[in-house]
């Protein structure tokens, strides 16, 4: 049995107990929670020319919502919040995050990014909250270091949580790779992804799709897709 959070009459984050599975860790996860993890962190410290140029990729993603722009997001796989720092500066709403690596969570709180109640660890196999909880939920350079075997389980619990947007921004190849990362092999899946959201997901409506180039925008090359679901 696990803590779930949920929404009560009055519409606020209550915790509620449910089953659930107690998805296994995988080497995936356990390589992000250990030094591997840690290592990372050091390497993508919270700098204001990092934020900034997240500010200007979430600028073009969320003009992509304004219509019926979100009000509750989660972020899968947060580490120190980079993208949540960026969306406060463009967008108010209530964030939210799960994350596998204690020192990421620790920092997340600890820097009052968001409320330490709204951090949860957690993976993308086994989300913490309960269904349709979130108007937008997203994955930024995550769903590529799930192994394949584990991808659809991972999306099926980001597809469950959300009630109307899915965003995936992530590396792209037309086939799927297994890519060296940093010298260890089985951490880095490229693929289609939006081709991957929509084989599985035959309620998915595509909103807008882009590409961001690294001379650009001083991010890595980053595709991303978003969805919203069917009424």
């Amino acid at each position: 049995m696990k803590v779930v959070l949920g929404l009560d009459v009055n519409n606020t984050i209550k915790e509620t107990n449910t089953m659930s599975k107690q998805y296994k860790p995988t080497a995936q996860v356990d390589f992000w929670k250990g030094g591997f993890g840690n290592d990372y962190i050091g390497r993508n410290n919270s700098t204001e020319e990092q934020i900034k140029s997240k500010v200007s990729m979430w600028s073009k993603i969320l003009s992509s919502t304004m219509s019926t722009p979100p009000s509750k997001i989660l972020e899968v796989g947060a580490n120190i919040g980079l993208n949540i720092r960026a969306l406060q500066r463009l967008h108010q709403a209530e964030y939210f995050a799960i994350e596998p690596n204690k020192t990421a969570r620790d920092k997340l709180s600890n820097d009052n990014i968001i409320p330490s109640k709204n951090i949860k660890d957690g993976i993308a196999m086994d989300i913490p909250f309960n269904d349709k909880l979130f108007d937008l939920v997203y994955t930024s350079v995550v769903l590529i270091h799930i192994h394949p075997d584990n991808l659809l389980d991972a999306c099926r619990e980001i597809h469950r949580v959300s009630s109307r947007y899915i965003l995936s921004i992530e590396y792209f190849s037309k086939t799927p790779q297994d890519v060296n990362y940093r010298g260890n092999d089985g951490y880095l899946f490229k693929r289609d992804f939006g081709k991957f959201w929509l084989d599985n997901f035959s309620d998915l409506n595509v909103v807008d799709y882009g590409f961001f180039w690294e001379p650009m925008t001083q991010l890595d090359d980053y595709t991303w897709w978003l969805f919203e679901k069917k009424n």
